[in-house]
């Protein structure tokens, strides 16, 4: 027998996205229930990396103290760009008067995930959905954790269930519509239990191909390098690790230890067709992917959920349907923006399989001009640290969350 629940909106995924959603429509007075296939567990024990802009901090700090950012979280105010053996610091604060944290997704998800439940958020785990149907109804046809029938009916649908979405047909018209770039090159991704080599990221360019120098913690290292998709995580020994990362990083002496998390990174692009069908819309990485190398991935999704939070809140409030129309073209100037610039970085610091010595140059003549222009620093910080919510429709009501930056 199937189960029918019924709300104002109906969230397929809880992850940043959805569950940052549900707490900006209860800020509203909207109520929402949240479904995800996986258990709390799985959620919160996925390891992956984590640079927030200072704008999402800023709309974390809504939350609560439930949030951890800024306590456990680390203050960034640059980053090393290392070339040539030498190193170059982009100074955000000099450049554009901001910082980001470094803050593990995990850990904003536990955040979120308590507060969520805290607040009394109908969260159900464990539950898979089928598919969305779009109508002046919109339902979400999906199975409980008990593998029953369940069919949630709301007044609109929220697709924020990740790169394999299952609403995003409801929009696009099929599960891979939309606008797709696949690279020749994934990172290698280690953790290891070891002090930071450097207070900041290093973003380093050699000839043998990229390599990243990040940190977790004051005991744990968080760091990748440049490597074919198809590399096999077994295929290396630890020794060979620490040779491949270090020749990556001339000039700088990582600070190594046992490491005890490997894995392959693959590079995709992917913007949907459309963004919003009717009563169903697409946030986070249902509606757009991006690589890791500018750290956009999910600040962008919370820049889409502020959006879509004021456009809900003037639809189902006032019937006011001008914010949801703009929603798309909207959230489409940032998501296109953050591509370039995620093109961009990686373009600027990954050595492609084909690359001649003409390639070669031209790649370092790129990045000096980046590091000895005025403008060129500018443009990296402002990009990496976040623009400005400055060409947001005005909402008919308060903006929900409302931050300086997203």
């Amino acid at each position: 027998m199937t189960t029918t629940v019924r709300t104002r909106v109906a969230i397929v995924g809880a992850g940043p996205a959805g569950l940052l959603l549900s707490h900006l429509l209860e800020q509203s007075g909207i109520e929402s229930v949240v479904i995800d296939q996986r258990s709390r567990e799985e959620i919160e024990s996925t390891i992956r990396a984590g640079i927030l802009e200072q704008g999402t901090v800023e709309l974390l700090d809504t939350i609560g103290p439930a949030s951890r950012a800024r306590t456990d979280g680390h203050r960034h105010d640059g980053i090393e760009l290392r070339f040539e053996g030498e190193g170059h610091r982009i100074d955000f604060g000099a450049s554009v008067g901001r910082a980001v944290w470094l803050y593990p997704q995990h850990e904003v998800l536990k955040d979120l995930i308590a507060a969520r439940l805290d607040a009394g958020q109908d969260l159900r785990f464990g539950v898979t959905a089928e598919s969305v149907e779009n109508g002046d109804r919109p339902r979400v046809i999906a199975r409980d954790a008990a593998g029953d029938p369940l069919e949630i009916e709301a007044e609109f649908v929220v697709g924020s269930d990740g790169s394999r979405s299952v609403a995003r047909a409801a929009v696009t018209g099929s599960s891979t519509g939309g606008y797709f770039r696949e690279y020749p090159f994934a990172w290698f991704g280690i953790l290891c239990e070891a002090p930071p080599s450097s207070e900041e990221l290093i973003y380093s360019n050699s000839p043998d191909g990229f390599a990243l120098v990040s940190q977790r913690s004051a005991t744990v290292q968080r760091m990748y390098f440049q490597c074919d998709p198809d590399t096999d995580t077994a295929a290396y020994s630890e020794a060979q690790l620490w040779d491949e990362l270090q020749k990556r990083v001339p000039g700088t002496e990582l600070k190594q230890g046992p490491i005890f998390q490997r894995d392959v990174l693959r590079f995709r692009s992917f913007v949907a067709h459309e963004l919003r069908r009717g009563r169903v819309a697409l946030v986070g990485d249902a509606a757009h992917t991006v690589p890791p190398t500018g750290a956009k991935g999910m600040n962008l999704a919370i820049a889409d959920v502020r959006l879509l939070a004021a456009a809900l809140r003037d639809l189902l409030l006032d019937g006011d349907e001008r914010l949801l129309d703009a929603y798309p073209e909207t959230a489409s100037r940032r998501i296109w923006k953050a591509q370039h610039f995620s093109w961009w970085m990686t373009s600027l610091l990954h050595v492609t399989p084909d690359a001649t010595d003409f390639d070669r140059r031209r790649q370092l003549g790129e990045l000096r001009t980046v590091v000895e222009s005025e403008h060129g620093r500018a443009y990296l910080a402002e990009a990496y640290c976040g623009w400005p919510l400055d060409d947001q429709p005005q909402s008919a009501g308060p903006v929900v969350g409302a931050t300086a930056t997203a």
